[in-house]
């Protein structure tokens, strides 16, 4: 199913997104790190999902 790793991307875009507008804003720094660390993992994690390999 290739919908959801595209979906996930989408997720990331939002969360790289939502970090630079929480740095912009000023927000707390845990709030950025927490918010750009689960920008990373999705990113990650949306990377990985589309490499081939076993089904």
């Amino acid at each position: 199913m290739k919908v959801l790793p595209t979906l996930v991307l989408i997720l990331a875009g939002l969360l790289v997104g939502g970090t630079w507008s929480l740095i912009k804003q000023g927000a707390p720094r845990p709030a950025v790190v927490i918010t750009g660390l689960l920008a990373v993992l999705a990113t990650v994690a949306g990377v990985l999902w589309l490499l081939p390999g076993e089904s």
